[in-house]
């Protein structure tokens, strides 16, 4: 990838030195320098991006829709396989997918909005609001230590792993627990709250997975198995609701638009305050993930240790496994969501087109960051376009 971008970053070097220095007539208009680097950038990215995606898709005959965005411009998007293996419905940009614990950020800004309102504060002990939080064991677990994973809590009533600050377990009862919470400060149900919130920020096709009444229309049934032996997970997306996931842990439904629409306003300020999405995407802990490896996390989200910067998080629920990325110095989003996994092979395997394409998109920002610092030190600052 660094030989191409050398090579591209030559090419464009001979062409723009060639067109500042012709001898012709006046310039008929000033080109911004950073507007030239941008375009060209941006063409190179999603050539690079389709050999390299396209190439992952192939591999593993991925059932699914990856989309690539750059604020609101889509780099590269594509569509494979089916959302009903039964009837051989194919997966389209509007297919709605099960997205698991990508999930848990819409509970974060839930209560990082409650926060903002002086509804509550993160470091407030979960038993002031919640009653079964009052027990010798429970009583000093903070909401701060359910938005990252260290509380200690596992499944609820049991012993805690750990005295609570001192170390990571991820706990999907933790997030319902905050879920509670939520409910308990706004007297309104979590699927309001959170629907409220899809609707604020223009997420459309974006539900729970009890609130959903699609019929069945765009939803990606989830599957167990390969593509020859495809077996239906039964009640979805009902069963998201339950006590064995629950919807502020993992029981929300998406799409790639509206996961771009929702990493554009997140991110860039238009939900919660500057200084609270600072707190949200702040590593305050750090865990081993069991398939993309160590990670800092922050208040329901994963970031990189090291570059490229970039907030993140998998999900995962039967036949769904998902993945969202954002990359905040590019502004760019990489979603991907699937509707089978043959779990035999392990999360693992399951994982692997979402590990290469996260390999792939992290080389590639690393390289557009590098590559466009090189070009606006070597493009002419007053580049002009010229009469043919």
């Amino acid at each position: 990838m660094l030989k191409i971008s050398n090579l591209l970053l030559t090419l464009l070097v001979i062409v723009f030195s060639l067109t500042a220095c012709k001898n012709t007539p006046e310039p008929i208009d000033t080109i911004n320098r950073n507007a030239i680097v941008d375009s060209a950038i941006t063409a190179f990215e999603k050539k690079l991006l389709a050999s390299q995606i396209d190439s992952i898709f192939k591999k593993y005959n991925f059932n699914g829709s990856v989309g690539v965005f750059k604020d609101s411009v889509q780099l590269y998007q594509k569509e494979n396989g089916f959302s009903n293996f039964e009837n051989k419905t194919k997966i389209n940009n509007n297919t709605i997918f099960a997205i698991g614990s990508v999930s848990k950020q819409f509970t974060a800004v839930l209560i990082l909005l409650q926060a903002e309102q002086g509804q509550l504060n993160t470091e407030d002990k979960v038993s002031k609001y919640l009653k079964e939080f009052q027990t010798k064991e429970y009583e000093n677990i903070t909401i701060h230590q359910l938005l990252n994973h260290t509380s200690g809590l596992n499944m609820f009533g049991g012993r805690l792993l750990f005295k609570s600050g001192t170390g990571f377990f991820y706990s999907n009862d933790g997030f319902n627990a905050l879920g509670k919470i939520v409910e308990k400060v706004t007297g309104k149900t979590y699927d309001e709250n959170v629907l409220q919130l899809f609707s604020k920020t223009g997420m459309s096709n974006s539900s729970t997975g009890t609130s959903f009444n699609g019929n069945g229309k765009n939803f990606a049934s989830a599957y167990l198995g390969t593509e020859k032996n495809a077996e239906k997970v039964p009640n979805m997306p009902k069963r998201l609701g339950g006590k064995e996931i629950g919807t502020p842990a993992g029981g929300i439904l998406s799409t790639i638009q509206d996961l771009q629409i929702w990493n554009h306003a997140l991110y860039g300020g238009k939900i919660i305050k500057p200084e609270t999405l600072n707190r949200f995407i702040s590593k305050s802990s750090e865990r081993q993930h069991a398939v993309f490896g160590k990670m800092g996390y922050g208040y329901g989200i994963m970031m990189n240790i090291g570059k490229p910067v970039s907030y993140f998080h998998s999900g995962y629920i039967k036949g769904s496994p998902s993945l969202n990325i954002y990359y905040p110095e590019t502004k760019t989003s990489v979603i991907i969501l699937s509707n089978i996994a043959d779990e035999s092979k392990g999360k693992n395997s399951i994982f692997k087109p979402h590990i290469e394409i996260k390999k792939a998109t992290d080389a590639i920002e690393n390289t557009v960051i590098d590559l466009k610092k090189e070009m606006i030190n070597t493009v002419p600052e007053n580049s002009t376009k010229l009469l043919p």
